[in-house]
This record gives C-alpha cells, sequence and structure tokens, in this order.
C-alpha cells in the first residue's frame, strides 16, 4: 500500500505559479512512477505529467508543456508539480498517483485525496 497527500493547491490569478508537493508513505516510493491528473468540474479527470521511478522519464500533456513540470525526491519520497504562467483553464482539483509510467489512469494503483487549484482571469 501507498499513501498520498497532496498539498500546496490555492486560488491565484491567471499568469501565477504554483508548486504541488504529494507526500507518500507506505510501500517502496522509489519503485514507482509518478504522475500528476486533474478533474475540472463536469469534466473526466485528465493526465497532466508523469515520471518514471529514477526521474529518467517524463512526460505531459500538451496543455500543460512548457509549462508544468514534474520532479520527484526519492529520498523525501515527495513528487512535485511546479505549474506556471497558470490559466483559469488550469483550474481543477489535482491528484497525485503512483503506479506504472504511462498517461492512463489505469497504469496507476494509488491515488491521493486531490488538491484544489483555482486560476482567476
Amino acid at each position: 500500500q501507498v499513501q498520498l497527500v497532496e498539498s500546496g493547491g490555492g486560488l491565484v490569478q491567471a499568469g501565477a505559479s504554483l508548486r504541488l508537493s504529494c507526500a507518500a508513505s507506505g510501500r517502496t516510493f522509489s519503485s514507482n512512477a509518478m504522475g500528476w491528473f486533474r478533474q475540472a468540474p463536469g469534466k473526466e479527470r485528465e493526465f497532466v505529467a508523469t515520471i518514471s521511478w529514477l526521474a529518467w522519464r517524463t512526460s505531459y500533456a500538451d496543455s500543460v508543456k512548457g509549462r508544468f513540470t514534474i520532479s520527484r525526491d526519492n529520498a523525501k519520497n515527495t513528487v512535485y508539480l511546479q505549474m506556471n504562467s497558470l490559466k483559469p483553464e488550469d483550474t481543477a482539483v489535482y491528484y497525485c498517483a503512483a503506479g506504472s509510467y504511462g498517461s492512463r489512469s489505469s497504469d496507476y494503483d494509488y491515488w491521493g485525496q486531490g488538491t484544489q487549484v483555482t486560476v482567476s482571469s
């Protein structure tokens, strides 16, 4: 079992930055790929970014490429999502997940409870 707790969400204006954190506990964190997903009201959950367990590989959704950066610190059992140049359309609940490297929800076995990000125009 892996327990995941996200933090760092909030209300910001368009163009601002936020850094989300996801702290993991339980099973060995470093053996899992980690992903970030988001779900806006009335929309399906969508892939944002993923990072392999040794951080050798990363992948991003086209909508966030060049603005968001995923990273991890295996010594701290934490994965981060640095979000720059935020847009109102980035407003969503952001979830971190642990599992296999990929962009599908089904690639991941464990999920956090989510943290709200709201970007005002």
